[in-house]
């Protein structure tokens, strides 16, 4: 009995870490307010991570480049600024179509999203 007891505590601090894992955007209007500066590439070969946009938070992805767009600064894991040249950038994206198309490129970034 006590064993069991024990499973389901498990199970359920291993679901909260998942969803405290998910990748929860703000785009902050100042650059200050950023954790990471993002720049927005033309083509999908120029980027860093290929992002696809969830509609809903339990879609959201682990730094797998799938993003839910929180409307409150508050409920974001990380905080994004939109840069207008590339080499202002921490990290080049580019948003995709499909969910199964997005993902890290360039691995030795991933950092900057955890």
């Amino acid at each position: 009995m006590m064993l069991n007891k024990k499973i389901i505590l498990l199970l359920l601090l291993s679901f909260g870490f998942v969803k405290a894992n998910a990748q929860k955007i703000f785009s902050v209007k100042y650059v200050n307010q950023a954790n990471v500066k993002v720049f927005v590439v033309k083509y999908e070969n120029q980027c860093d991570l290929k992002v696809y946009k969830v509609k809903y938070l339990n879609q959201a992805g682990k730094n797998d480049g799938r993003w839910y767009f929180v409307s409150y600064e508050n409920q974001a894991d990380k905080k994004i600024y939109f840069v207008d040249y590339e080499n202002q950038a921490d990290l080049k994206i580019y948003f995709v179509d499909y969910e199964n198309q997005a993902g890290w490129k360039n691995k030795n970034l991933m950092h900057k999203l955890f």
